[in-house]
Order: C-alpha cells, then structure tokens, then sequence
C-alpha cells in the first residue's frame, strides 16, 4: 500500500474496502437509524450552522470536543458496531468512538481542518470510511498550502490518517457546483482522555 501523502504523514486509501451490497446496505440503515444534528459551531469568533448534519457515537464517557462544541457519545449502534469492527482489524487498534457527518448533498462541505484536539493523543490514527456519492477530498500542506493532494472518496472506501498526518497537513471537503447525492462519512477516533 503506497502512502499518499509525500512528505511528514501517512495516509493509505482502500477503494473498495466493504463491498458495494455491503456498503449500500449502511448508507440505508445509516441514513435512517443514525441521530442526526445540525449544530452551531464557533468560526473565527461568529457562531454558524454546520454545513453537514453530525452524529457523534462511542464509548461511555468519552465526549469530544471541536469549534466550540462538546459532543456526548451516544451508544454504539450494531451496524456502527459492524463497521468499526472491520476498521480496527486494518488499522490495528480499537477506537473509542466515531464522528459521523451526513453530506446531504454537493452544498454540504468540510473547511480546512487539522484533527489535532488534544483527546486524540500526539499521533493519532483516523479511519474514515465513506458510504454514498463519491467526493473529493483533499489534504494541503500546513506551512506551505501551494503542497496539495486529492483523491476521490468512494462508496465503501477507507481512509486511514495516521504518523504525524494531523500535525503537518489540513484536510477538507469542498462545495461542489455540480448536483450530488446524499453521503455518509464515519470517522473512527481513540479518544485517549476527556
């Protein structure tokens, strides 16, 4: 597996990790069963709507904080179950919990971003699978932007960020002019303290 990123960062991509019979059996119970928010977050010191509707699911007591919000985990779903199961069997240990963000369609997006919240350790490792319409996404050097790549996120693929990714690059998820459908991104944390 060839990492992606070229300088100071790991990150491994796997197209077609769950099946497409698979995968399309969790966008389905995902979208319906998952308890969706949209909640304001702290952007350059104003309070905005999320572009994308969040869901936050883990361990007890490992709440998780972000932009000014504080998310209390809700309990593991069997399907969320499934899926971090087969995450962790890849990446090689347990996570504690997960972000999920409903893209409902090409105006949903993600700014530029480090996951770099001092609950997730110096190093962390973050899977991230993607059930739905396929988007891009995209990872830019942190103290030289004009440094870029970009992949596209398919139905069923993963995502493994993991080294000192978080620490030197950003990683977003743009706006797109053209119509999309609906997609469900479930980010696998280690939550090491709360």
């Amino acid at each position: 597996m060839q990492n992606i990123l070229p300088i100071n960062g790991e990150a491994y991509y796997y197209p077609d990790f769950f099946s497409k019979t698979a995968s399309d059996a969790f966008f389905i119970e995902l979208q319906k069963q998952v308890n969706w928010k949209q909640e304001p977050i702290k952007l350059f010191g104003k309070e905005i709507m999320q572009p994308r509707l969040t869901a936050w699911y883990g361990d007890e007591n490992k709440a998780y904080s972000y932009s000014g919000i504080t998310m209390v985990p809700d309990a593991w779903s069997p399907v969320l179950l499934q899926i971090k199961n087969s995450v962790e069997a890849i990446a090689g240990i347990r996570f504690t919990s997960a972000l999920l963000n409903y893209y409902r369609n090409q105006q949903d997006s993600m700014g530029w971003h480090r996951d770099n919240e001092k609950e997730l350790g110096e190093y962390p490792i973050i899977a991230s699978v993607s059930f739905g319409e396929s988007r891009e996404f995209q990872f830019r050097y942190y103290s030289d932007k004009t440094i870029k790549r970009a992949l596209l996120l398919t139905h069923g693929s993963l995502l493994l960020m993991s080294g000192s990714t978080q620490h030197y690059w950003e990683h977003a998820l743009p706006k797109r002019t053209r119509t999309m459908g609906g997609r469900i991104n479930l980010t696998f944390r280690k939550i090491i303290s709360s």
